[in-house]
């Protein structure tokens, strides 16, 4: 029997990721699992900036954008989507990728469920997929969720 204690859903705040956290929730649901929500700051900061522009300095961007990573992390999900699920929010800074794969093995997750762009052709390999290489690297199960994908059907 497949036994599911701890389900992560890494979320960039975008609908391709909000529509993967619906499935993280049924699944927490049905398996009476912990939810864990990941948000992974990327510390990419512009080695030259536009001749006038006004950069802060690269500790204080990165502060900012944490701290306003945690305060979009707390609005998800949506309360009627994870009622009785309990929750934990987590924002950390790095590759997003590798920080998906190391929370899954500190934090023993039984399955990832991230959503995909559904990007393809050059697209693809130029920009690469953090959902394919969470696939290729997890210690656990990856359940992908594509935006134009099956919906869950209420009875």
């Amino acid at each position: 029997m497949i036994k599911l204690k701890r389900i992560l859903v890494p979320t960039d705040f975008s609908d391709f990721s909000k529509h993967a956290l619906r499935y993280g929730c049924e699944f927490a649901r049905r398996f009476s699992a912990e939810l864990h929500l990941l948000n992974v700051v990327e510390n990419i900061y512009p080695i030259v900036a536009e001749p006038g522009m006004a950069m802060p300095a690269a500790g204080e961007y990165l502060a900012d954008l944490q701290k306003s990573a945690e305060q979009a992390i707390e609005q998800f999900p949506q309360p009627d989507w994870a009622e009785g699920i309990p929750v934990t929010r987590t924002v950390q800074a790095g590759t997003p990728f590798l920080e998906v794969i190391r929370y899954a093995k500190d934090m023993d997750i039984d399955l990832i469920v991230i959503g995909t762009h559904g990007r393809s052709g050059l697209v693809h390999v130029l920009m690469g997929s953090v959902a394919e290489k969470v696939v290729r690297k997890s210690p656990c199960p990856v359940l992908t969720v594509r935006p134009e994908g099956h919906d869950f059907v209420m009875p």
